[in-house]
């Protein structure tokens, strides 16, 4: 079991014996205690309570053993074992280890679907005398998750640790590679006027297009402290709660694939151009979460949703109207143009398909899940598609590229 999972014990508590015959349940005092380290010693509590070793106890005799021990549970895991006592007429082994341990499984996630028309406990909303982190992961809890039961299921297994790092480390990266290039270039507006913009190791070029590292570190170069504030404000806003909710890892893939798909997109659609800006991941995860709200309108409960996402789209046409705006403003320094704005529509891309999936799936393996694979191996051929585009096309086109930075 996790460590962030919660410990049972009991102490000269009510130990559960079933007679021969399995029909009654006899409660004998016992001195053991029942650490809640592994899924051996769940297992020992269940089979006391299922003596024909088959697996499930049923509504009876689950509710005796929630009456024995039901006041050591959290009480929202509490309720969604009552939910998936009364929806299935039993509860077998696997779900009651899977909820005491914090497991993700597809059957589970389906017998909490159909035990949640049964939760008729307060909503998570409505709990009284929470300190100011409980009440921060239950406003997280509401700004991401469409279902009751998924946020409660949130709140209680959210140990803060790891912490939401990898938004965070990413965009301090950014602030410092700004700072950097304003202090060198004295310039913190339209940085990209300066002729020294693009001749670091981070921005993609398409002249540089070989160095393949820079098709990811653009992320860290921004035109302007405008470009710049305008991304931060929304990878804060939206990437820190999705990450506290999804993990690094996911919330990683997601802000990774739409970076890089960014940059290739650049490169076929645009091949003069070079790019700056964490705009294709920020765009994957804005508009995933976006479309994830509109999918489950009815089920999001946060305050001020229509008008929030007005204003998100609002932001987003700003960003994406400026860098338009810039692409087509006459160079500083032609024949080089300036920065491309369709590493937006690839970040846009990646979120609609693959963001959607991960959004929509919150205690589910992603490997599990069809379409999952359906749109990897869409974003995969695109990229093999990319790769093969920039090695080739550009030489059977002639097309005629800006000098090097």
């Amino acid at each position: 079991m996790p460590d962030g999972a919660r410990d049972m014990q009991v102490h000269s508590s009510p130990a559960v014996a079933a007679n021969a015959e399995g029909e009654e349940i006899e409660v004998l005092e016992s001195t053991d205690v029942l650490p809640a380290s592994t899924e051996d010693q769940w297992k020992t509590l269940f089979d006391k309570y299922d003596p024909e070793s088959s697996g499930f106890i049923s509504t009876e005799r689950f509710r005796d053993l929630l009456a024995a021990h039901g006041s050591e549970l959290d009480p929202h895991k509490l309720e969604m074992l009552l939910a998936l006592a009364d929806a299935n007429g039993k509860i077998c082994y696997q779900d009651f280890v899977n909820l005491m341990s914090s497991k993700r499984s597809n059957s589970f996630r389906r017998a909490i679907l159909q035990g949640s028309r049964q939760l008729k406990g307060a909503t998570l909303r409505e709990e009284v005398g929470l300190g100011l982190s409980q009440r921060l992961v239950r406003h997280v809890a509401y700004e991401t998750l469409p279902r009751e039961v998924d946020r409660k299921w949130y709140f209680d297994s959210y140990t803060c640790c790891p912490p939401p790092w990898l938004i965070l480390t990413i965009t301090i990266a950014e602030v410092a590679v700004f700072m950097y290039y304003g202090l060198q270039l004295d310039r913190w507006v339209l940085q990209v006027s300066s002729p020294g913009f693009l001749r670091g190791a981070l921005p993609y070029h398409p002249r540089l297009r070989a160095q393949a590292w820079r098709f990811f570190t653009y992320v860290f170069m921004h035109t302007g402290i405008e470009h710049l504030g305008l991304n931060m404000a929304m990878q804060l806003l939206v990437g820190v709660p999705l990450e506290m909710v999804h993990g690094a890892l996911r919330i990683g893939l997601v802000y990774v694939c739409g970076v890089l798909a960014g940059s290739l997109a650049v490169s076929v659609t645009d091949m003069t151009a070079p790019v700056v800006g964490s705009s294709g991941g920020v765009y994957a995860l804005v508009s995933a979460h976006l479309a994830n709200v509109v999918m489950n309108w009815s089920g999001m409960q946060c305050q001020f949703k229509l008008f929030r996402m007005a204003m998100a789209l609002v932001c987003m046409s700003v960003e994406f109207g400026r860098a338009v705006w810039l692409r087509f403003y006459p160079p500083a320094f032609p024949p080089c143009p300036n920065p491309s704005f369709v590493a937006h529509l690839g970040g846009v891309a990646v979120g609609l398909t693959l963001g959607v999936v991960v959004l929509q799936n919150y205690e589910q393996r992603l490997q599990e899940q069809s379409l999952f694979w359906i749109f990897f191996c869409v974003y995969t051929i695109f990229i093999m598609c990319g790769v093969f585009w920039n090695i080739c096309a550009y030489n059977l086109l002639d097309v005629k590229l800006p000098p090097p930075p």
